[in-house]
């Protein structure tokens, strides 16, 4: 019986997992393995900086996945603020896989460049971007929509990626991952099919060269940004001001609440922890002061998003303490 529960538990969890990092694993492995051999059938650099972007995707996309599972633990009596952040270390191992396939693309590059080599199958090259811009381009739709729902914002049409953009700050850094590495993916097989098609009808064989050591660098810039998103998650990070505002509003809406004392909303991975300590209005009961209390704790914690709030209560001290972000 306890084995069942167990494996009920895991089937749970996987559920939970980050569905971006899922399907992009997937899709990124099979493109990998198409990419490989149309690199080694035609002896494109840019191809094989491609495959090796694509591979990376793939690796990292397991290791983040993984990660989202774990991170969705319930807290237990020893970690009581929950394993949220563990996807933040996961996130830091795909990083280091980046950068050292980041190093491997822009190294080829720069032997392309100094060594051109005689590119073939131009026509199986560019079925193979094709491919890729398809499959990685429905990834990033995926992945764009997944940080509009986590940041529980709308938008349709050309105005999904500056929204999702906007907003990337509010998702789960296993969703910015894959929304990072998909832009550069997508990118990056946009310019390989630039270079495959400027190699096979001009005479300017350092394109394929030049296009190598672009992709890797776009690799390193990913690295970069995904590693200094996950550090400081690590290190414990306060939540963007959409945030603050919302828990504000959520507290000021009860009339008996005349301030915010002070408050503190940390952020770890798309979950936060709110404390804040609150003034009420002045004659209270102890009784009825911890029926508002709770009513508070209650509220925010109809927000799926926040894990857990921690409030006090105090008599109102007559000095306006709170001050909206807006107007600091």
């Amino acid at each position: 019986m306890e084995s069942k529960l167990e494996r009920q538990g895991l089937l749970a969890l996987i559920k939970k997992g980050n569905k971006s990092s899922a399907i992009a694993m997937i899709g990124n492995a099979i493109i990998a393995a198409i990419k490989a051999f149309a690199a080694a059938f035609s002896g494109s650099g840019a191809m094989f900086a491609s495959a090796m972007h694509s591979f990376a995707d793939a690796i990292n996309q397991g290791f983040v996945f993984v990660g989202s599972i774990l991170s969705e633990k319930r807290p237990t009596p020893r970690f009581p603020t929950g394993f949220g952040r563990v996807i933040n270390i996961f996130c830091m191992i795909a990083v280091i896989v980046v950068t050292i396939m980041a190093y491997e693309t822009i190294h080829e590059g720069w032997h392309l460049f100094r060594h051109p080599v005689e590119n073939e199958g131009i026509w199986l090259n560019i079925a193979v971007l094709i491919v890729n811009l398809v499959v990685d381009g429905f990834i990033l739709i995926k992945a764009m929509k997944e940080i509009l729902h986590e940041a529980k914002v709308e938008a349709h049409g050309f105005q999904l990626f500056p929204t999702a953009f906007k907003n990337v700050g509010r998702s789960a850094p296993a969703t910015r991952l894959v929304f990072y590495e998909d832009i550069v993916a997508v990118t990056g097989a946009v310019l390989a099919m630039i270079a495959v098609i400027v190699v096979s009808l001009t005479a300017f064989d350092q394109m394929d060269g030049v296009v190598t050591m672009l992709i890797g660098l776009l690799m390193v810039g990913v690295a970069f940004r995904v590693g200094y998103d996950n550090m400081i998650g690590l290190i414990g990070v306060s939540a963007p001001k959409e945030i603050e505002d919302k828990v504000s509003r959520i507290i000021f809406s009860e009339p008996l609440v005349t301030d915010i004392y002070q408050m503190r909303i940390l952020q770890e991975g798309r979950y936060y922890h709110v404390e804040a300590l609150l003034e009420l209005k002045a004659g209270l009961s102890l009784a009825d002061a911890d029926d508002i209390k709770f009513k508070m704790r209650d509220t925010l914690l109809r927000d799926t998003n926040i894990t857990d709030a921690i409030l006090g209560i105090i008599e109102d001290d007559g000095v306006k303490s709170w001050v909206p972000v807006d107007k600091r």
